[in-house]
C-alpha cells in the first residue's frame, strides 16, 4: 500500500517525432541451475525469467504535446504514481501446485533479493546473502516509443530504468509441522552421556525446542536502530541409569542462524527442501550460517521429579516429540517426552532460555515462497557436555524460525483491514462448497418435533413414522 511517486522528465536533442511513452512498475525474478552431471550432452546451465508484476501508467492525450514532437532543447515531465500492491493476480501462479497454500503462498509480494543495485544512489546496500543463481528485481521503466515509417512497427527510441528495493510487509505464518525423518529440522534430539573413557553409562540427556516467534523486522520507512530479536526455550531431560546417577554438567549453549535460499529453472509445486534438490536437477539451494552467540549454562539448575509426580501429571500434556505446532510459550509448561532408555524411576529436567538477535551487517528479507525462488531461516542449537572424559558428547537441534516485516505506520491498518476481508471471502466460499445432505429427516428426530403433527409432503410420507402418517388424496 506504499506510494511510488515521482517524474519522467525528458529532453531532446533534436526535434523527435514519438508514438507515446510508456511507464510500469515491474516485479521480476530470475534464475539459473547449473546442470554439473558425467554426461557432457546432459550438463549446462538452465535458466527462467518470471515477471510476475506490471502496473502501467495511465497517460491522458492532454499530457501528450500537440502535434506529438518533442523539441529540441525542452523538457518535459510526465508524473507518475504507483502503488504497491497487497498480493499478486490469479493468472500469475497458474501452474499446477500440490494444494491451495502453495498458491496462496505464491500469490504473495516477494521482497527484492540478490539485486545490488536496488541500493538507492549514495547508498551501499548490506549483504542479502543471495546466491548470483538468484535475483528479484522492482523497476520503474519509462519507454518513449516510435512508429516507423518503413514497416508501421512500434520501436523504442529511450528507456530509462530506475531500481526500487521493496520489502513487503508479511505476517507470522503457523509453525512448521516437522517430520522426525526431516533433513531440514530437527526438534528433539537424544545422546548417551557415560560416566567417562572406559566406563558404564551415565544416563541419557533428551533436548527438546518449538519454533520460536517470528523475527519481526520494522517498517522501511521507520528509522529504528532497536535489534530485531526473539526468544526460544530450549527443554531438557535427563534420565538416569542408576537411581543415584546425578545430572551431566552442562558446557556451552551456541546458536547459529542460518540462511537458506532455494532456485529453481522451473516451477515449483510444493515447498522446496534440501532432500528435493537430489533428485530434481532444475532446483538448487545454497546456505549460508552466521554465528549469532555462545553461552556458558554451567549454572542452569535441574529439578528432581519422582516416578509418582510423573504418573499424576496429566497424561495429555505428554505429546510427541514433533511437537512443532506448540509455541515456544508452552513448552515449559509441558512434560518433556522420556529418552527411549528410561524405564521408571526418577528424572530432572531443566529449562534454557536462548536470545536470538539478527546481525546488523547483513540485510535479512522476510521468509517467503514463490514460483521460483524461496528464503527460509533455521536456528542452529549446539549444546556441549562437559566433565564426561575426552569423549564428550554434544546435541545439536536444527530449529526453523520466520523472519516477518511490519507494513508502514500510515498503511498498516489498511492491510490488516485487507487481510481480514481475505479471510472472510475465503470462508464464504469454503461454506458454498461444504457438502449439504439432501436425504429426508430421521425417525427419531422427526418424533421430537412439529413436523409429524403438521404433516409431510407426499414425498416424504413414507419416511414418516407409522403414527404420524398422513392420507394424502392424489
Amino acid at each position: 500500500m506504499d506510494k511510488l511517486e515521482g517524474v519522467v522528465s525528458i529532453t531532446a536533442e533534436r526535434d523527435t517525432r514519438f508514438e507515446d511513452i510508456e511507464i510500469t512498475f515491474t516485479g521480476t525474478s530470475k534464475t539459473y541451475v547449473e546442470k554439473m552431471t558425467t554426461t557432457a550432452a546432459v550438463s549446462g546451465r538452465s535458466e527462467a525469467r518470471h515477471q510476475f508484476l506490471k502496473l502501467t501508467q495511465p497517460m491522458p492525450q492532454s499530457a501528450y504535446p500537440q502535434p506529438r514532437i518533442l523539441e529540441r532543447g525542452r523538457t518535459y515531465k510526465f508524473p507518475f504514481l504507483f502503488i504497491v500492491p497487497n498480493q499478486l493476480l490469479p493468472m500469475v501462479c497458474q501452474h499446477r501446485v500440490a494444494n491451495a497454500q502453495i498458491t496462496e503462498a505464491h500469490l504473495k509480494l516477494p521482497p527484492s533479493l540478490g539485486d545490488p543495485d536496488a541500493s538507492g544512489v549514495g547508498k551501499a546496500l548490506l549483504d542479502d546473502l543471495a546466491p548470483d543463481m538468484a535475483k528479484i528485481s522492482y523497476a520503474i521503466n519509462a519507454k518513449l516509443r516510435q512508429t516507423r515509417e518503413t514497416d508501421g512497427k512500434v520501436s523504442t527510441v529511450a528507456e530509462k530504468t530506475k531500481k526500487v528495493r521493496i520489502v513487503p510487509a508479511s505476517e507470522e505464518q503457523p509453525p512448521l509441522n516437522v517430520d522426525e525423518k526431516d533433513e531440514d529440522y530437527a526438534l528433539r534430539n537424544e545422546r548417551t552421556v557415560r560416566k567417562g573413557v572406559f566406563k558404564g553409562k551415565l544416563g541419557r540427556l533428551v533436548m527438546e525446542a518449538a519454533q520460536p516467534k517470528s523475527l519481526r523486522l520494522p517498517a522501511p520507512s521507520t528509522a529504528s536502530s532497536a535489534p530485531v530479536t526473539t526468544m526460544t526455550t530450549v527443554i531438557l531431560r535427563f534420565d538416569p541409569a542408576e537411581e543415584n546417577s546425578p545430572p551431566p554438567r552442562l558446557g556451552a549453549m551456541s546458536s547459529k542462524l542460518k540462511v537458506t535460499t532455494f532456485s529453481a529453472s522451473s516451477v515449483r509445486t510444493t515447498i522446496p527442501s534440501r532432500a528435493m534438490t537430489r533428485f530434481d536437477m532444475s532446483q538448487s539451494y545454497y546456505s549460508e550460517s552466521l554465528s549469532l552467540s555462545s553461552r556458558c549454562m554451567e549454572s542452569v539448575e535441574w529439578t528432581q521429579h519422582s516416578s509418582s509426580s510423573l504418573a499424576s501429571s496429566s497424561d495429555l500434556e505428554r505429546r510427541d516429540s514433533t511437537f512443532s505446532t506448540l509455541s515456544s510459550s508452552s513448552t515449559s509448561s509441558r512434560v518433556i517426552e522420556a529418552s527411549s532408555a528410561y524405564r521408571s524411576g526418577s528424572y530432572y529436567t531443566a529449562k534454557l532460555l536462548v536470545p536470538v538477535t539478527l546481525p546488523k551487517n547483513k540485510s535479512f528479507v522476510p521468509t517467503f515462497h514463490s514460483c521460483l525462488i524461496s528464503r527460509t531461516y533455521s536456528l542452529d542449537l549446539h549444546l556441549s557436555i562437559n566433565g564426561t572424559g575426552v569423549s564428550a558428547p554434544s546435541l545439536t537441534l536444527k530449529v526453523p524460525v520466520q523472519i516477518s516485516a511490519e507494513a508502514s505506520a500510515e498503511h498498516g491498518s489498511e492491510v490488516s483491514e485487507f487481510a481480514q476481508e481475505a479471510i472472510e471471502a475465503a470462508r464464504e466460499s469454503e461454506q458454498y462448497f461444504v457438502p449439504r445432505s439432501v436425504a429426508p429427516p430421521a425417525a427419531d428426530l422427526l418424533e421430537r418435533s412439529n413436523i409429524a403433527e403438521q404433516g409431510l409432503p407426499p414425498a416424504y410420507s413414507f419416511f414418516a413414522p407409522a403414527v404420524a402418517r398422513v392420507p394424502v388424496c392424489v
